[in-house]
């Protein structure tokens, strides 16, 4: 039968179209054309593609930190001499233990101003309740019981002024009670712990002479605990789908709370932040360390390939898939990566071979073939 003119047309636009969608989907792959005597002398060697699983894995350095909040600086209240310095480094200390004993002319000097102000106060007290009396007896005019009372309430003040001083100087409520009954001046005064946990480190030693916010030590609560991971640029994009961080060599498990959102110059790294429970394991601050973030899957089909065969190139990461006449290089994207293995999604199958080895050679053909160089 012969057909109409439109008929032909109809054929033409669809063979076209088809035509140019098999170009779509190749067109980010080029071509290699390689011998097979130049793949032997080239030393390139291939690996089948296998089929990858719902979850991946990201094994990336780490350091051990404490968070911010858990840390404690214990400074001196006061100048003075370093008089004992009674716990070490990594010691355990619950609230309220001494850690140091300072002998301090300023504290001498802070109770002795204490001591004035309970005087006066005391004197206002008594020149009130005298006034008050008198006025009640219509001898004194209202007008003096008023200024009376405005000096005892000025007395007051000034007491509670120089205890809030002398317990800032580290004088327990105790302490200053007894001061205020017995008069006895201390000369030596107790630097006690503010919060339970380690002693991370000591800035003092006995017979220094320090002055007031001097710090003397340094504590730490450890738990929960923090390592900072590094994270390479490339790998951050997929941080949002970890499932839960892995210590291995500690065997603790944590999860990653905060991801950072500048690079290291230096490294070209972000740094993540896992939080974990230590329990019994001994994890400690400044330890370096190697974690394995667990990724669920991204939705797409995933491989796995040798950590060997994927290559980065003007922004892009490759494999070199075998094909009849040499390869091609596949543009992927990478999901994750351990030492030995790559996670990717990309147009491969299970029949591919992907190069592991000679791939400078392969790296040149595509430089030399790549159409954005040109």
């Amino acid at each position: 039968m012969k057909r109409k003119p439109f008929q032909y047309l109809v054929l033409a636009f669809g063979l076209a179209g088809a035509l140019r969608a098999s170009a779509g989907l190749a067109a980010d792959d080029i071509s290699i054309p390689l011998r097979e005597q130049d793949i032997q002398a080239a030393g390139i060697e291939t690996k089948p593609v296998e089929k990858g699983s719902g979850s991946d894995e990201l094994v990336v350095p780490g350091t051990v930190t404490v968070p911010p909040q858990q840390l404690r600086m214990v400074a001196a209240p006061a100048a003075g001499l370093v008089e004992t310095l009674l716990v070490s480094p990594d010691e355990e200390v619950k609230a309220g233990d001494p850690i140091a004993t300072l002998k301090s002319s300023e504290l001498i000097e802070a109770q002795r101003a204490f001591l004035q102000a309970a005087a006066d106060a005391a004197l206002a007290n008594e020149k009130l309740r005298r006034d008050e009396q008198l006025y009640k007896e219509r001898i004194i005019a209202e007008r003096r019981l008023l200024v009376t009372r405005a000096e005892a309430a000025q007395a007051r003040s000034l007491l509670d002024e120089r205890g809030q001083l002398l317990a800032l100087d580290g004088m327990t409520e105790p302490a200053i009670e007894s001061l205020r009954k017995e008069r006895k001046l201390a000369a030596a005064l107790v630097v006690r712990a503010p919060m339970a946990g380690v002693i991370l480190a000591r800035h003092a030693t006995v017979g220094d002479r320090v002055m007031a916010s001097a710090p003397l030590v340094t504590i730490a609560r450890l738990n929960p605990i923090w390592v900072n991971l590094q994270i390479p640029i490339g790998r951050a994009a997929g941080l949002d789908r970890a499932d839960k961080v892995v210590l291995p060599s500690l065997g603790v498990e944590g999860r990653l709370i905060r991801i950072g959102r500048t690079a290291d110059p230096a490294t070209q790294s972000v740094t993540a932040v896992a939080e974990f429970a230590p329990g019994k394991s001994p994890i400690r601050p400044g330890q370096a360390v190697q974690a394995i973030l667990r990724l669920k899957g991204s939705g797409g089909s995933l491989w796995r390939v040798p950590a060997d065969a994927v290559v980065h190139f003007r922004e892009k990461d490759w494999v070199f898939l075998r094909s009849a006449d040499g390869f091609r290089a596949v543009p992927i994207a990478l999901v994750s990566e351990t030492p030995q293995y790559a996670s990717i999604q990309g147009p491969l199958s299970t029949a591919d071979q992907v190069a592991t080895r000679g791939m400078l050679t392969l790296l040149a053909e595509l430089a030399a073939k790549d159409p954005s160089a040109k």
